[in-house]
């Protein structure tokens, strides 16, 4: 049985960041709605929205301290509602962020739970006693030092895998379980599209045994949450599981075990990183693993009882373009390199705000100028160590994720059209250049090709459910087709800023998308740095010979 979401390309909106309508430098619901069109012409099918209920914002929204409530400055629970009737008009659907590994500390919960331990919700959080005076184990807390914070009041520690002001919920309590399925609930009720479920992979967890993600419960609360909740809907589930392998995937998406949609997994987009260490120090990319790996979830996860979700960018990563691509001389090209190499793949695309335009990092050079929690407490943590603090600001310029933050670059205007005032992030400078204006404008841009890419899987099957195979390449090459009904496409992308050799035998009959002068010959190509193409071929038998072991 198909689904929806299968034939979707889904955006995310960073709301902080996208649109704002009052003039208080903070994006908020209007002003996604005021946007709406824009996103219509690009074609997208829903839009998954960063969280937008009540919070502190010590972790900008990730820390939710009541999950029925809009935070004031994003707007109303009307304007929520407007929103998603908006949306329906125009054929898109609103996906919600959903946190439920953890609160605010600021939640009611966590308030009545450390204030005595005889509350009833206390229970619904992870708390332990000292070990020898100390924090109960060794485990770690994601935005650095330790996942243990000591709460005087009741003289017990408690879990926090991310900051301290963000406590871990104990999904081990079957009331706390219910509490969150008829939470869910509410928002399904409102007509929602689905949701992201952030971290998804961690409500398992055995702290005492040190095990956080993947934990022996996992699948069984997951399959508890879906009879209770959106298993009785046609919406889309997305889950946030940063330690899936393809194994693991299948056993997510397989709509036989009644668990999610799809995931988000991340083994490509950690290979720039060295192995053991923290995201902060990084090493150059390997193209040749770089294929590897994406051939790797296109052949060994079972597409046929299970599905995948594509993405280059999020909230929590740098620009794809300046990281993995090149975002001065080739910034455009190297953009839809990108692009058609992702599109083409089996899965469910995601486009990050502001990738159809080939947005860029935002450099900065002190330390006062960075807003992420993750950020500020790892270059604290690193110069206390010893570590320069030019390494440091080096690194965040590199993988910090105020990169993804930066205002939306509406127009060349003042603060580039996102706010009359003062933006909670400064706007990048090249807003001037890059922007949606421009973008319109010009019919050979980054975003002329996302629309293009968009338009394909609407109108071509083949996109969607066709079969994928891997082709023999030079290491900076990576080419694939895609079969269906008896028509084969092939999809080729130099990865590099360097000329590379392309070979095949195939017959082009047509180019479909490319972002360069399109090939007229298969037979021997000489591929420019970044170039990419996606071609109609025959010679079936002939290329049957270059495909490589899967």
């Amino acid at each position: 049985m198909t689904q929806w979401w299968q034939q979707a390309v889904v955006y995310q909106i960073y709301p902080r960041s996208f649109q704002d309508s009052n003039g208080d430098g903070i994006g908020d619901l209007p002003g996604i709605i005021s946007r709406l069109d824009y996103l219509q012409d690009l074609g997208v099918d829903a839009l998954w929205l960063s969280p937008v209920y009540r919070s502190p914002g010590v972790d900008n929204g990730y820390d939710i301290s009541d999950y029925e409530a809009i935070d004031p400055q994003f707007g109303t629970m009307a304007d929520m509602r407007r929103l998603i009737q908006a949306a329906k008009a125009r054929h898109i659907k609103i996906v919600m962020d959903l946190v439920v590994n953890h609160t605010s500390d600021q939640h009611p919960w966590f308030q009545a739970a450390a204030r005595s331990r005889a509350d009833p919700h206390r229970d619904w959080y992870i708390w332990r006693d000292p070990v020898d005076g100390h924090e109960p184990n060794d485990l770690r807390s994601t935005f650095s030092g330790s996942a243990w914070a000591w709460s005087a009041a009741t003289g017990q520690y408690y879990l926090h895998l991310f900051g301290r002001q963000q406590p871990d919920l104990n999904w081990a309590n079957p009331v706390l379980r219910q509490a969150i399925y008829r939470m869910m609930n509410f928002w399904l009720d409102e007509g929602i599209g689905g949701f992201r479920l952030d971290v998804i992979d961690l409500i398992g967890k055995d702290p005492d045994a040190g095990i956080t993600a993947n934990g022996p419960h996992l699948h069984d609360y997951l399959r508890e949450m879906n009879a209770a909740t959106f298993g009785r809907f046609p919406v889309m589930t997305v889950g946030e599981t940063w330690g899936a392998t393809p194994a693991i995937a299948q056993q997510f998406s397989d709509p036989a075990h009644h668990e999610l949609s799809m995931v988000f997994q991340f083994e490509a987009m950690q290979l720039d990183q060295v192995p053991g260490q923290s995201k902060w120090v990084t090493r150059p990319l390997d193209h040749q693993a770089l294929r590897d790996v994406l051939c790797k979830w296109q052949t060994e996860l079972d597409y046929h009882h299970g599905w995948n979700a594509l993405f280059w960018n999020n909230h929590d990563l740098p620009r794809i373009v300046s990281r993995w691509g090149d975002d001065g001389r080739y910034r455009v090209r190297s953009a839809k390199m990108l692009a058609i190499l992702l599109h083409l793949l089996r899965g469910t695309p995601y486009i990050y705000q502001g990738e159809e335009l080939g947005m860029t990092n935002a450099p900065i050079e002190r330390i006062e100028q960075v807003q992420d929690i993750e950020s500020r407490n790892a270059y604290a943590e690193q110069v206390a160590a010893g570590v320069a603090p030019a390494t440091m600001l080096a690194a965040i310029n590199r993988m910090g994720r105020d990169n993804a933050r930066t205002p939306m670059q509406w127009t060349a205007g003042p603060q580039a059209g996102f706010t009359a005032g003062t933006p909670w992030l400064p706007v990048n400078a090249n807003h001037r250049q890059i922007n949606a204006a421009a973008a319109q404008a010009d019919q050979d841009s980054v975003l002329a090709t996302y629309r293009q890419l968009v338009a394909l899987r609407h109108t071509h099957p083949l996109v969607v459910w066709g079969e994928f195979a891997p082709l023999t390449t030079v290491p900076g090459v990576m080419a694939y087709t895609r079969t269906y009904q008896g028509e084969t496409w092939l999809i080729v992308a130099n990865l590099t800023g360097t000329a590379q050799s392309f070979t095949s035998p195939a017959h082009l009959d047509a180019v479909i998308i490319s972002n360069m002068t399109a090939p007229t010959t298969l037979s021997s190509l000489q591929l420019a740095p970044y170039q990419a193409f996606v071609a109609k071929v025959t010679g079936e038998r002939d290329l049957n010979t270059h495909r490589r072991e899967s």
